[in-house]
């Protein structure tokens, strides 16, 4: 029944938008988590410590630049329209920066060239999913808003799981006869296959989902407007305490996770030993859990509340974390780690579908998600620089990966004050 009534009339237009997630999957798994960011710390940089840190310095970088980009273009997107043109803009960035990764030879004096791409890419991939995350509120029902989210996020890891698969199966474990492993071209390869991967299944949404209804307007007037927007909303913000604590508790929470992302491959073969094959495996369970478990508890989302999902998510993240820093066996890291990601994917899709519940009564969702991915990369280049640093100091990765769990469990504690005025779905009153 519940079914039915989700797809009366949006069956298409959903499966289009979640596909986006399908599509870009392809840059975070293989450049930023896993065949890249393990390629570079292992044949790019001089050695894994050099590497490790001079990754985490590119991360913040383009963390800080996502910062304040995105809520500043997605004010003026919200003035002056064309939310697909602003899509498809951003995501051809990350599809040509990703394609240049060809070019990233095994060798030192690349380091700069690499990370320039990972960077604008990074970039390119970051700000795109300001205006794809603003498509949600048109498209998702209200009561099922949890559930549509979740399928976004399952449908990005599946769409991660194939992609890292193709690139595991197809060019990095046999490739022998046809392309030059003295050169890595097996490895250099993927950068222009993630592309394609995200180009190609990027189009349905394009055509099939429809545009945002706001009032268009010439360029120079949205970006006057949305500028003088945005500033008269960062001046209200502080009187709006409910959501200014949950954008706060949000970017500490995600400054562990995109920490995470960024370094759990490079953790995996530096601390544990992993092959680059067994690291790319290691990335296709890992994305198979997660995405079971965003979109098993996306119906936790819209039954017992966003709020609640993210908070039960982060603590078992802490909990499940802490073994990691203390593991010797790689099989047993392996299965520890499985479980730790089946509740990634839940943070993200109720992290989302919050906001969402948070600006249902305003307009510029483009801008609110702005914010949002202001909150989530303000202190972006913090969570990198520090686990570096940490790496540098004690010549341990493990050390660095320790500071992770200190913002999951910051970032749940900072959770626990925010109100959420949630529809009931079926216990007859709103969950907070």
């Amino acid at each position: 029944m519940w079914l039915t009534k989700i797809f009366t009339k949006r069956t298409v237009p959903v499966l289009a938008w979640c596909l986006y997630d399908w599509a870009s999957a392809s840059f975070s798994i293989i450049v930023v988590t896993f065949i890249f960011a393990t390629y570079f710390t292992t044949r790019v940089a001089e050695n894994q410590i050099i590497g490790t840190y001079q990754w985490a310095n590119a991360t913040s970088l383009a963390g800080i630049i996502i910062a304040f980009a995105s809520p500043l273009v997605g004010a003026i997107a919200d003035h002056g329209g064309h939310h697909k043109r602003w899509l498809f803009f951003f995501t051809m960035i990350c599809v040509i920066a990703t394609s240049l990764l060809w070019f990233s030879y095994p060798n030192i004096s690349n380091v700069y060239s690499t990370l320039a791409c990972v960077v604008v890419g990074a970039i390119g991939f970051e700000v795109a999913l300001v205006f794809y995350n603003s498509f949600l509120p048109g498209l998702a029902p209200r009561a099922y808003i949890g559930r549509i989210s979740g399928w976004g996020w399952g449908f990005g890891y599946l769409g991660g799981i194939v992609s890292l698969s193709i690139a595991l199966f197809i060019f990095v474990k046999h490739s022998a006869t046809w392309l030059n492993a003295d050169t890595a071209e097996q490895i250099r390869i993927c950068g222009p296959f993630a592309a394609l991967w995200f180009l190609v299944f990027s189009i349905p949404l394009f055509f099939l989902v429809p545009e945002i209804s706001t009032t268009s307007k010439p360029l120079g007037r949205a970006v006057r407007e949305g500028c003088k927007e945005l500033f008269s909303t960062l001046k209200k913000l502080p009187k709006e305490k409910n959501i200014l604590l949950y954008l706060f508790a949000h970017m500490i929470y995600t400054d562990g996770l995109n920490t995470l992302f960024a370094f759990g491959g490079i953790y995996a073969a530096g601390t544990y030993g992993l092959s680059f094959e067994q690291v790319l495996l290691f990335g296709i369970t890992m994305n198979i859990t997660a995405g079971i478990g965003a979109m098993t508890l996306g119906w936790v989302d819209d039954y017992l509340g966003s709020k609640l999902t993210v908070i039960v998510s982060l603590f078992c993240l802490s909990i499940f974390g802490i073994p990691l820093l203390f593991l010797h066996d790689k099989y047993i890291f392996w299965a520890v780690a499985l479980v730790l990601c089946l509740f990634v994917g839940p943070v993200q899709s109720a992290s989302r579908s919050l906001m969402v519940r948070l600006i249902a009564e305003k307009d510029m969702s483009a801008e609110m998600f702005g914010l949002y991915a202001l909150s989530g990369k303000i202190t972006a280049f913090i969570g990198p620089w520090l686990l570096g640093m940490m790496t540098m100091l004690f010549a341990s990765q493990r050390f660095g990966m320790a500071t992770v769990l200190v913002f999951f469990v910051i970032g749940a504690l900072l959770m626990i004050p925010v109100k959420v005025n949630q529809d009931p779905i079926s216990f007859g009153k709103a969950v907070t």
